[in-house]
């Protein structure tokens, strides 16, 4: 398969065509007409310098993801559907995935697709776009590159059981290590440990939202890989209870002990419970 990135797209956009791709869906000129304002209004720098734009539209809107979706649709999407019929893709904003059934087939679509793209004044980012060998059980050779990262998931390799209990290797996805990483970090920009003044319910009700969208999503496919970052939440409960509790500030196994006890009398407070066999990390 193809895992295919174009270099600075939302930078290099053609206004015309953008306008042009716009233009097959709206004939409201009053439209037209703001939007094409919008992608070419000036760029303010910090120094209140402006910069003219005559490519691009704008990142940080939400006019913009729309329009470079819409313009992707026919620069890609449509091209591709009447081109290679028989090669499905995936494709989220600039990020795509395209399944081909042989080496030479990706290389010859890899091909076609930079000329198609340099007619419109784009290109792919060569440092981001690779054909990915989907090495399992069944396909056991050996290429450049096989893994790769896309929407928050790796794809890669993976030890799996089948119905029958019987385990075998398979081109799999789990959460990737940049989106683990982040995760990490927005635990720890919680500060858990600090927020002494409130209480345990306070603090599950402020995390289990974001918490339940990371297992909705992230959740779905080898949860255990999640479940590596969620466990740093009960590491700043313990740190959070021998700040609040002076009877535990002393005692790190009276710590452990309590929280164990409070999951057990309410396992689902803190929603990542659900997904650990185990409220505490391992020690």
């Amino acid at each position: 398969m193809i895992d295919l990135d174009i270099r600075a797209f939302f930078d290099s956009i053609d206004h015309d065509l953008m306008l042009k791709a716009l233009a097959k869906h709206t004939k409201e000129r009053w439209i037209l007409l703001y939007v094409e304002r919008w992608l070419k209004a000036p760029l303010e720098k910090e120094d209140g310098a402006t910069v003219q734009r005559d490519r691009g539209t704008a990142q940080g809107s939400a006019i913009s993801p729309l329009l470079a979706n819409l313009f992707l649709h026919y620069a890609f999407d449509v091209w591709m559907a009447r081109n290679f019929p028989d090669c499905p893709f995936e494709r989220y904003a600039d990020d795509g995935v395209i399944h081909c059934a042989t080496e030479q087939e990706a290389k010859e679509i890899l091909v076609a697709l930079g000329k198609r793209l340099a007619e419109l004044g784009l290109e792919l980012n060569p440092d981001k776009t690779a054909i990915v060998y989907c090495k399992d059980a069944n396909r056991k050779g050996s290429y450049e590159h096989e893994q790769f990262d896309f929407l928050g998931y790796r794809f890669r390799p993976r030890l799996a059981k089948n119905r029958r209990g019987q385990f075998f290797v398979g081109f799999l996805p789990a959460i990737s290590d940049t989106a683990a990483k982040e995760i990490r970090h927005q635990i720890k920009r919680w500060r858990l440990h600090l927020h002494s003044d409130m209480e345990l319910e306070e603090l599950a009700t402020f995390v289990n939202p974001i918490v339940r969208g990371w297992i909705n999503y992230y959740g779905r496919f080898y949860p255990s890989r999640l479940v590596r970052s969620l466990r740093q939440i009960d590491e700043y409960l313990i740190r959070w209870a021998r700040q609040k509790y002076k009877r535990l500030r002393t005692s790190l196994r009276r710590t452990l002990r309590w929280l164990r006890g409070v999951k057990r009398h309410s396992p689902t407070l803190f929603a990542h419970w659900s997904q650990t066999r185990t409220a505490l990390p391992a020690r």
